[in-house]
This record gives structure tokens, sequence and C-alpha cells, in this order.
């Protein structure tokens, strides 16, 4: 295998096995026992960059707890939750596009076509980027049975 394909291995096997214990019912990604390690969705969107939410903002979707930096961002979560929600649960989009699931990270985000994608590190999203079409495409046909036994 190619150096590249080992660190690329080696990245999915990391993410899946910190995974194991990072599912919600529903299939959110949660870490510590929040809904994306407690980041707040809609500020991808109004603040074009991931901001920690507050215990003090709090909403449950999905069978999992999601923080958000103000009532304000919570209540247009709460209204429209399908157009903040990141794509996959929040799980790995990378990893989606591959039939597997795996963590992610704040900082490793972008919106497409309006929708919030994440990825397992910096270096995987730039993976991911090299061809967003595909990777979507593909992410979506694998998703409904990722967690399937």
């Amino acid at each position: 295998m190619k150096r590249t394909g080992w660190w690329l291995a080696a990245a999915l096997v990391i993410g899946l096995v910190w995974s194991m214990g990072a599912f919600a019912e529903g299939g959110i990604f949660t870490r510590d026992g929040l809904a994306i390690g407690g980041t707040d969705p809609v500020a991808y969107f109004t603040q074009g960059q991931p901001v920690q939410g507050s215990p003090d903002y709090r909403l449950e979707w999905r069978n999992a707890t999601w923080q958000f930096v103000s009532a304000e961002h919570r209540d247009r979560f709460q209204a429209d939750p399908e157009a903040y929600a990141p794509q996959y649960g929040g799980w790995c989009a990378w990893a989606a596009a591959r039939g597997e699931a795996a963590a992610t990270i704040p900082e490793a985000w972008k919106i497409v076509d309006g929708k919030l994608y994440l990825n397992f590190s910096r270096w995987i999203q730039w993976r991911w980027e090299r061809n967003i079409p595909d990777n979507i495409a593909a992410a979506d046909e694998h998703w409904p049975n990722i967690f399937q036994q």
C-alpha cells in the first residue's frame, strides 16, 4: 500500500475506534454526550466558523442534546433543524462516502449548497474537497446503511 494509503487507512481506523462510543440513537455523532461535541450548528451559517455552544441554550433533537450560543440560534434550529444540522448526523462526510462512520472535529467543515458537512480532520477534509460532488453522491447512497448490523 502506498504511504498515503496507509495514513488514510490509519486515520479511518482511529476515527472508527474513537467513534464507537459516540453514537446516539437517530444517527447523530455525539461527544461528551452532546451532538457534534456541543458545537453550535447554526453558528457555521451565521458566524462562518465553529463556535462552542452553551449549556444554557440546549435542545433535544433526534435523541441527542444540541447546544447553541444563544436563544436565537436555538430557536432558529428548532424551527428548521434540517436546515442547520450537519449532513450524515455530523459524522465524517469523507468516511460516509466510503460507507464508514468516523468522528469529526469542529474545524473541518464546509457548507455546500446550503448544507453543512463535517470531516474527521482538516487533512481528510482536503481529500473530501478534491471531488465534492462525487463524495456527496457516494455518501448519500451509503448513509442509510452505515449503522445497519
